[in-house]
């Protein structure tokens, strides 16, 4: 009998030293550090605003010399997208073959500082002169700060005003 209570008080002890560390396992695992590495760049990658669509410009207007349209994408952004489309046109005329040429550029900061100094500056998208075009052009993810573009307008047309109606966005 006494063997019986033993091995009874034993498992009931086994039983509760089980529980109680099954319940504060939590308390057993933060108490040791994890290894030391590296901060990377990704770390400081935080939720991105998927799912949004910032409307950029929706509007005509004229391009005589180039139009400047600077926008922001903001931190957190990993999958930063532009969209539109425009098209030109002479003004009081919509006929295709008197459309003028327009260039469009996308630039970041640094381009666009060459770009407006009279510097020689690449672009990260760019369309030769056209009369109509859609645009869609992936961006660079932002880490914790905003990145900030420049969307140029040139008109290639010689002498004269090109009219533009454009329609560009940003989806996250």
């Amino acid at each position: 009998m006494k063997i019986a209570v033993r091995r009874l008080l034993a498992l009931a002890l086994v039983i509760f030293v089980g529980g109680y560390a099954w319940t504060h396992q939590h308390q057993f695992t933060t108490a040791i550090p994890p290894a030391p590495r590296g901060i990377v760049a990704s770390d400081h990658v935080g939720p991105s605003p998927v799912g949004t669509t910032v409307p950029l410009l929706h509007k005509t207007f004229i391009v005589a010399a180039p139009v400047h349209l600077p926008f922001s994408v903001p931190p957190h952004a990993a999958n930063a997208q532009l969209h539109g489309t425009y098209r030109s046109f002479l003004p009081g005329k919509v006929q295709a073959d008197e459309a003028p040429q327009v260039e469009v550029l996308l630039l970041n900061e640094q381009q666009y500082a060459n770009f407006t100094s009279g510097r020689p500056a690449e672009s990260l998208f760019s369309t030769s002169g056209s009369d109509a075009q859609e645009i869609n052009v992936s961006l660079p993810p932002t880490m914790s700060e905003s990145a900030k573009y420049y969307l140029v307008f040139r008109n290639g047309f010689a002498n004269g005003k090109a009219l533009v109606q454009a329609d560009f966005r940003i989806d996250f």
